[in-house]
């Protein structure tokens, strides 16, 4: 289920379009950015329509020069027979569904600034087949955007809704905190039950197990599926409060919650086919709301705000240490030289959101060896390293690394001639942009081991 949600959010904040412009004193390129696709709900059951906000936005690509005030020019004709627009402050109507927008300067350092907040909704009695484009251009200066637009369209049913909760940094190990988000239900119909995950990585703990949750340890932490019994009506929204205990092993955290209208295949989907467990604390509840119910397997209007992730980093550290091996054998022999890459803690170490290898570690064959095997995870550098007398080779553990846990590659080297001590450095590299090592671990020196031949 998480990747459904992950993946429709991401398709509804596709940029929609990327300009281009005349030749310009400085080489530039102007875009807009917009949803690509907008549902609005028709009429709830008193027979209003709930509106729906559309944020675009307007950027270019070299930062390093600024780019003057510009216009935005928004078409809407298209949506005339189902939709009404309202207009922000900085936008002048040339008709109902026409205006020209004013856009603030970039300066340089700036790489996007809002454009328009529009309005959008439903006409009474709207044809809740009908559909249409949103259509814009842009010009500042010199510049000119390609053309964007959003398609509309028009939905009956519930469309609920996760508030960004904040990230918190600099927590402290053995400590708790909580995560607090808004639900909410934008739609035109009410839920009758709410289907909510969870997910907190392997340094925090739930404070609470809830009687209508079943939970799932795996190995970058633990998983919740609640069944929440009260409805909750379009324009209706409640506080979603988490609780959680910061472990001793917590650095680079993270906690993820989902919710949609439950359904039982929903439910099955999400399981899976893992191991779940019922909690047995207090039950979570919602406060029940009366409104027009939902019809049975009625799916969300819009999954991209359905789906949200929130880092929670603790100020604790984790010492890698390399090591290294010694091997023999004769000349023709091919012996396995393994590399390990262990963590003393306190913390485990995870990159789950840029996905980066826990360390990346480079070496090269000892004299008079060739490398001859190695590891999926491993590869020969992309562009041989200036000055050097033999090939460099890269190797990169998993995205996570618990404490007190290693993780060995085992490299192949065939022996050419037995040179007696012969011996290579092997260290990790540990200005990762992604995973920076000298961040979070505080003895480098025992990132630098050998790999020794025929001592």
């Amino acid at each position: 289920m998480k990747h459904r949600l992950l993946a429709a959010a991401l398709v509804g904040c596709t940029l929609t379009a990327v300009g281009i412009g005349p030749a310009h004193a400085v080489s530039d390129q102007l875009w807009i950015s917009a949803p690509s696709d907008t549902v609005l709900p028709g009429e709830d059951a008193a027979g209003n329509a709930p509106e729906r906000t559309l944020a675009v936005r307007v950027g270019h690509d070299n930062t390093e020069h600024g780019v003057p005030a510009g216009r935005l020019t928004v078409d809407a004709s298209e949506i005339a027979s189902f939709a009404h627009v309202s207009w922000p402050a900085n936008c002048t109507p040339e008709s109902a569904l026409k205006a020209v927008c004013d856009f603030r300067d970039l300066p340089a350092g700036t790489d996007g600034v809002p454009a328009a907040l529009l309005g959008l909704r439903a006409l009474p009695d709207a044809d809740i087949a009908a559909s249409g484009h949103i259509r814009y251009t842009a010009t500042a200066g010199e510049l000119t955007a390609f053309p964007a637009e959003t398609r509309i369209t028009l939905g009956n049913g519930p469309d609920l809704g996760l508030s960004q909760a904040d990230d918190q940094r600099d927590l402290r190990p053995g400590t708790n905190t909580q995560v607090r988000a808004t639900v909410a239900n934008s739609g035109n119909r009410a839920v009758d039950r709410t289907l909510l995950w969870l997910n907190a990585s392997y340094g925090l703990r739930f404070k609470e197990r809830h009687s209508n949750c079943e939970y799932q340890e795996h190995a970058t932490g633990t998983s919740a599926l609640c069944v929440l019994d009260e409805a909750v009506a379009p324009g209706e929204q409640y506080t979603l409060v988490t609780a959680l205990r910061v472990g001793r092993n917590a650095l680079y955290e993270r906690f993820d919650h989902s919710v949609l209208p439950y359904s039982d295949e929903a439910l099955e989907e999400a399981r899976g086919d893992g191991t779940w467990t019922p909690g047995t604390g207090a039950e979570l509840d919602l406060r029940p709301v009366a409104a027009q119910r939902a019809a049975a397997g009625e799916e969300d209007l819009d999954l991209s705000d359905n789906y949200r992730a929130v880092v929670l980093d603790a100020r604790n550290t984790a010492d890698l240490k390399l090591i290294g091996s010694k091997v023999r054998g004769a000349a023709g022999d091919t012996v396995t030289a393994p590399v390990t890459v262990y963590n003393r803690g306190p913390a485990w170490v995870a990159s789950l959101g840029a996905g980066a290898a826990v360390a990346t570690v480079r070496f090269q064959a000892p004299e008079g060896t060739t490398v001859v095997g190695l590891p999926e995870e491993c590869g020969p550098l992309s562009e041989p390293e200036e000055g050097a007398s033999a090939p460099a080779y890269f190797c990169r553990t998993p995205i996570y690394l618990h404490d007190k846990a290693s993780y060995t590659m085992d490299v192949q080297l065939r022996i050419d001639k037995v040179v007696r001590g012969a011996r290579a450095t092997v260290e990790t590299l540990n200005d990762d942009p992604e995973l920076p090592i000298r961040t979070f671990d505080p003895n480098l020196r025992n990132n630098r081991t050998e790999i020794v031949v025929n001592r």
